[in-house]
């Protein structure tokens, strides 16, 4: 079995959940941490027992790494993964792909070029209850679907905006393109792009910051159903996310990845079963504190990349298919800036 050399570019909170996850996987190793500042390479370093680079290219030039994980501020992802394509090594990158769908565009045709492979990180598509849902929609169990919508009422301090975050340069938005991006990607995952939108953003908790603190969106999707958008980081002190899609023959609700509602007019023997395994709440990770989240789905997100890479498949979370819900997000800012509907038609 081959192992495969990972390494990560950054040294923030989220690379600690990408190492982690790197390493329960049987088919790769952490090779090693990069940081422009050299000390926060070699503490990230020491913690794993791995090497440390202070440059891009003196990681991306070493035979000791194949993938590129980066995990750097949203606003600096595309350079380290334009320099990983022109070195040969396939890049998995933390939401969003980038802050600007010009830059995921470079992004997505250097590695085109390169015949490497880029990919995101949208883990919430690895719970099973989202595959559990997707399957139901895709048999149609819910008839005409009519409505679906997210809500993700988050809190955080006005310590966690000490930094890049809230920042339109590195952050690229506030709480829908960071927080609530995994939902709404999951969002155009199980029912489709949208069509047309409307959308509010306001600095309400947070009125020190460059961007929006809380932001609500109502669409219409190519399908027609309709649907809302909503995340905050001004909800104290906080609440589980949720999900709900509902149609002419049947609701589903989820909270967190649990399912709360699965009620269809041809209910089935295996549905109870859904219910009993599915419908306690678990989770609440994000919810106040970005650290308390799980590691696993990240594995799940990682082990897919690299059997995509081996088996030579289109792999499910492409540039092209990170790229949708960055530009979801940047048209509902464009809609609120403008006070008009935008139309993707």
């Amino acid at each position: 079995m081959k192992i495969w050399k990972i390494g990560i570019v950054g040294t923030g909170m989220i690379a600690d959940f990408h190492a982690q996850a790197i390493e329960s996987l049987s088919n790769a190793t952490l090779a090693g941490f990069c940081n422009i500042r050299k000390g926060k390479a070699v503490e990230m370093a020491k913690k794993y027992g791995v090497k440390s680079w202070d440059t891009i290219n003196g990681m991306l030039q070493s035979d000791e790494i194949e993938i590129a994980m980066i995990a750097t501020p949203s606003g600096a992802h595309m350079k380290p993964a334009i320099e990983a394509a022109k070195y040969g090594k396939h890049v998995l990158c933390e939401k969003p792909l980038e802050i600007k769908l010009d830059r995921i565009d470079k992004m997505i045709g250097a590695h085109e070029k390169a015949g490497t492979y880029l990919g995101g990180i949208f883990n919430l598509r690895y719970n099973e209850t989202t595959q559990i849902i997707k399957k139901a929609i895709d048999s149609n169990r819910l008839g005409v679907i009519t409505y679906a919508a997210v809500h993700v009422p988050w809190w955080r301090t006005d310590a966690y905006y000490e930094g890049w975050h809230g920042t339109w340069d590195l952050d690229g938005g506030g709480a829908m393109m960071n927080q609530s991006i995994h939902m709404v990607d999951l969002l155009q995952y199980l029912v489709g792009q949208v069509e047309y939108l409307g959308a509010f953003t306001s600095r309400l908790g947070h009125p020190q910051i460059e961007t929006e603190d809380t932001a609500v969106s109502i669409v219409q999707f190519k399908n027609k159903a309709l649907g809302v958008i909503y995340g905050t980081t001004a909800s104290y002190p906080g609440q589980f996310r949720r999900m709900e899609i509902t149609g002419t023959k049947g609701t589903i609700v989820l909270v967190e990845n649990s399912i709360q509602t699965w009620q269809f007019d041809d209910m089935n023997e295996g549905d109870a079963e859904i219910i009993r395994k599915h419908g306690k709440i678990e989770g609440g990770g994000g919810v106040a504190d970005p650290a308390a989240i799980s590691f696993i789905n990240h594995a799940k997100n990682i082990a897919d990349f690299i059997e995509a890479i081996e088996k030579r498949r289109p792999f499910g979370i492409d540039g092209a298919e990170a790229r949708k819900a960055v530009a979801l997000v940047l048209d509902m800012y464009n809609a609120a800036d403008k006070r008009v509907l935008i139309n993707n038609k």
